[in-house]
């Protein structure tokens, strides 16, 4: 005999998998068991892995230990092992009534031993503990599975309108400086292509974590917001700056720092992106050379996150049109960006952006207004700044 199926209850019921070589055996625990519960029986080691990694499962098997060619503690060792398996209670039922065969079953993963001759009402009881166990471990997996899926899509809710909060603002430095066109999304994305390409340098493989990089990448939208703090006069002016209207440009960074500051405040713990935008919007200008602005921060001294959004800002500014500028090329913005290495920009940064250069020249075109040819430009005319202190971008 292979396989006997038993008068079945209501489709509620449990499925108990009976496993022995004996029909006799068989008989006997399933003339028990079938006005309770799903009956299903196999004959052999063998025929119990195949129905019990067959749909339906059973929940409960009953397994007997001496039998020909798999014993049962070599099934049950092959149970635990698959994944679809491995969860299902194991009962062995035994002649083998010595207190080592009970621990080592149980040491297997058994969940209980019950030797031979068997008594109706132990059995019973046994089975209907264990099955109960079974429920309350099942009940308690769906509600956790449901509880982890809910907070997987609170957490997703509460991104998105994170991510829709941060483009709100950055849009809205945008719209006081209309002729920028893409260049939120063009800089967010040359700061991630450069973060990408310098996390295989040992100098920066340690900060630039994946989720570094994407936080970089947010945070690196609200570089410009102090922008809505600068007079239209100044700020849309089409041509050089005064002296003293390029001092009042250059506070958009600070105007942007205490902002982001502000609303750190106001957070009831550190914010991440928050921390690395206020870095982002006030030390983007500063130069490597100490030579920038707002604090003069040299070298090092220069968060890494700003150091990539100065490269992103300058290769923008230059390969783009602006209202007091036309566009350059994109291998006129990649020279520039060349010949102010250690000086500018941090050397190992210029040397990651000319490594991918054709990466950036493919997201300028993807994202923008850049076109080639252009009229004649130059590294001073890519500026705001009056005469004396050239440099690109504002």
């Amino acid at each position: 005999m292979d396989q006997t199926a038993y008068s079945t209850g209501t489709p509620s019921q449990a499925t108990i998998l009976i496993v022995d070589d004996a029909p006799e055996n068989l008989n006997v625990l399933g003339h028990l068991l079938r006005a309770s519960y799903h009956v299903r029986v196999a004959n052999s080691g063998r025929r119990c892995l195949e129905i019990a990694g067959a749909d339906p499962k059973p929940d409960l098997i009953l397994l007997d230990v001496m039998m020909p060619e798999i014993d049962g503690y070599e099934v049950l060792r092959r149970l635990r092992d698959e994944p679809r398996t491995r969860d299902i209670p194991v009962i062995f039922v035994t002649a083998l009534d010595g207190t080592e065969d009970e621990q080592y079953g149980l040491d297997l993963g058994a969940v209980d031993y019950i030797t031979k001759p068997l008594r109706p009402p132990i059995v019973l009881a046994r089975i209907h503990a264990q099955l109960e166990l079974k429920h309350a471990r099942d009940l308690l997996k769906n509600q956790n599975t449901f509880l982890e899926a809910e907070v997987v899509r609170r957490m997703g809710e509460n991104q998105l309108i994170q991510d829709v909060s941060i483009h709100a603002l950055a849009r809205l430095a945008e719209t006081r400086d209309p002729e920028t066109g893409n260049h939120l999304k063009r800089t967010e994305e040359y700061v991630r292509a450069l973060a990408r390409r310098l996390q295989r340098e040992p100098r920066f493989s340690a900060y630039l974590t994946e989720r570094m990089i994407a936080t970089l990448a947010k945070s690196a939208l609200l570089h410009d917001i102090g922008k809505v703090g600068i007079p239209d006069h100044i700020l849309l002016k089409p041509g050089r700056l005064t002296p003293e209207e390029w001092e009042i440009m250059k506070t958009h960074t600070l105007l942007a720092s205490d902002a982001i500051e502000r609303a750190e405040q106001d957070a009831e713990r550190p914010v991440e992106f928050l921390i690395l935008a206020k870095e982002i919007a006030r030390h983007h200008h500063e130069r490597w050379d100490g030579c920038g602005y707002p604090d003069g921060l040299a070298g090092e001294a220069i968060p890494i996150s700003a150091r990539l959004m100065a490269l992103a800002d300058v290769f923008d500014a230059v390969s783009s049109r602006r209202v007091y500028k036309e566009a350059s090329p994109c291998e006129e913005a990649r020279d520039i960006i060349a010949q102010e290495r250690g000086k500018h920009f941090d050397p190992e940064v210029v040397d990651a952006f000319l490594d991918i250069y054709e990466e950036f020249k493919g997201i300028a075109f993807r994202y923008g207004e850049t076109i080639e040819p252009p009229a004649p430009n130059s590294y001073l005319a890519s500026s705001r700044r009056p005469e004396a202190t050239p440099s690109p971008g504002t």
